[in-house]
């Protein structure tokens, strides 16, 4: 298993080259994102205690933010070709302290999502499941995803995009089945249709707006990830930065599309009178499968849930393994997390080691007998969303500084210095109010845990920050040498 020799034109310890197309690296991010969660789990909740019928705008809005910061961040994908993404950018643009610390973040804030969603498909599952006579308590379904997510990221890559490609493609089939079925029924005909203004202003700033970008903002996330695979995509410098492109795209207008139907489904006088009075809001969406579709949908679509979230586990995971790998191929983490399968050349000691975190820290949330989606999700998929945006602040930052050391004319200013600029403020001061509200967006106000828990992700950055420290020390060539390129 130690000194993986590499194949499909890799060498020694390096990952499968030219092993992911297009579709792959597009589907492979998106997967992350976990659409059909989305909008069976966010969007709802986005509805009431959001900005209700200014939903859709504000994923429009936040579609332009992320095209913003994606224009600077694919700008620079072409001079870097590196698995570690945010942490070669970081280098790349800021100096090696500054990718140590974000190298460390990311595997801070990727483990935290990961752990939050390992909850909740565990909760989730327990009642799908169990509706058909399937009975496990939740850590048991958690248990079997952490073992079919671990065998898929110890394997080949290729494996994993085929598996993702397939889940995502159902998740947008299902979803994109009943938004039709709305539209041919022409919404609710007895409160006014399919004719929701979306651009309202009155409906933009109504209720919490912020909560609104906070929910609508986290079925972004993983997109940024494209980066992370120019070392195992096919001709990277045109692959990655389409598939940047194309993600945000996909995953921006299918949500601004499909919460305009899902108020149109039921009127929007009636939206948050309807999902306020469900027992769980996460019902919605089914509610309007049944309307408008019935049949098998409603249960397929649950079942589908499931695997959306076995999606966005097996993406995260892949996240962590290259980020662990990478992190010890320049030297931040101990050399064994720099070595790849014999015969996978996959970075499979990262992929065990998260794997075996994973089973600890559901071994403590099981064992104390704290609840898989109010407690295991809500609490630590924050500490997830709060350091990605860190992240993406630093490689705005990175971006802009990287190109002023370009020769004059090497790229618009537009697309190095003002729109990343632009997206690195907005995301900066989400950053702020995130860890500045922890405790009242994760119901954990008043106690220690609404300041420990945000407080993780400063901690693992200046945890990275000395591991680059002592780097710099013991090995300058090492510390000089890191996010190089290595496509």
């Amino acid at each position: 298993m130690g000194q993986g020799t590499g194949t499909a034109g890799g060498g020694a310890n390096q990952l499968r080259r030219n092993s992911l197309g297009l579709l792959a690296v597009t589907f492979m991010v998106i997967s992350a994102a976990a659409p059909l969660t989305g909008v069976a789990g966010a969007v709802p909740i986005a509805f009431l205690i959001g900005n209700g019928t200014g939903v859709p705008a504000t994923f429009l809005f936040m579609t332009l933010v992320m095209l913003a910061f994606a224009v600077g961040y694919v700008a620079m994908s072409r001079h870097v070709k590196n698995a570690g993404a945010f942490y070669a950018y970081a280098a790349r643009g800021l100096g090696g302290r500054w990718a140590g610390a974000t190298a460390f973040t990311a595997l801070a804030a990727y483990n935290a999502m990961q752990f939050g969603l390992i909850g909740l498909l565990g909760g989730i599952s327990a009642g799908v499941f169990g509706s058909f006579g399937i009975n496990l308590p939740w850590w048991g379904w958690s248990l079997i995803a952490i073992a079919l997510v671990g065998i898929l990221g110890y394997r080949q890559v290729d494996l994993s995009a085929k598996v993702l490609i397939v889940l995502v493609a159902l998740e947008y089939l299902i979803v994109l089945i009943v938004d039709f079925a709305i539209l041919a029924a022409g919404g609710a005909a007895d409160a006014g249709g399919l004719s929701v203004n979306i651009f309202d202003a009155n409906a933009i700033f109504s209720g919490s707006l912020t909560a609104a970008i906070l929910f609508c903002l986290g079925s972004f996330i993983g997109f940024e990830a494209t980066t992370i695979y120019a070392e195992e995509a096919r001709d990277p410098e045109k692959t990655i930065p389409r598939a940047t492109y194309l993600s945000v795209l996909m995953i921006g207008l299918f949500f601004v599309f499909t919460t305009w139907l899902m108020i149109a489904g039921v009127g929007a006088e009636n939206l948050i009178p309807t999902i306020g009075g469900l027992a769980d809001p996460t019902e919605y969406f089914f509610m309007l499968a049944d309307m408008y579709v019935g049949g098998p949908v409603p249960p397929i679509a649950g079942i589908l849930l499931v695997s959306s979230l076995f999606a966005a586990l097996s993406a995260f995971h892949n996240y962590i393994a290259r980020y662990s790998y990478v992190a010890g191929r320049e030297g931040l983490l101990p050399a064994a997390f720099g070595r790849t399968h014999d015969t996978h050349s996959s970075p499979h000691i990262g992929s065990v080691v998260q794997s075996i975190g994973a089973l600890v820290v559901l071994a403590i949330f099981a064992g104390l007998g704290l609840d898989p989606v109010l407690n295991m999700f809500t609490w630590i998929s924050q500490v997830g969303t709060l350091g990605v945006l860190g992240m993406m602040v630093v490689t705005s930052l990175a971006v802009i500084v990287f190109f002023r050391r370009q020769p004059a004319g090497e790229a618009p200013v537009m697309s190095t210095l003002v729109l990343p600029a632009v997206s690195g403020v907005i995301m900066a001061a989400l950053f702020l109010y995130i860890f500045a509200n922890f405790g009242d967006l994760t119901g954990t106000a008043g106690g220690g845990l609404s300041w420990i828990l945000p407080a993780l992700i400063p901690l693992a950055a200046l945890v990275g920050w000395l591991a680059a420290l002592r780097l710099e020390k013991a090995d300058p060539a090492s510390f000089a040498r890191m996010g190089q390129n290595r496509a």
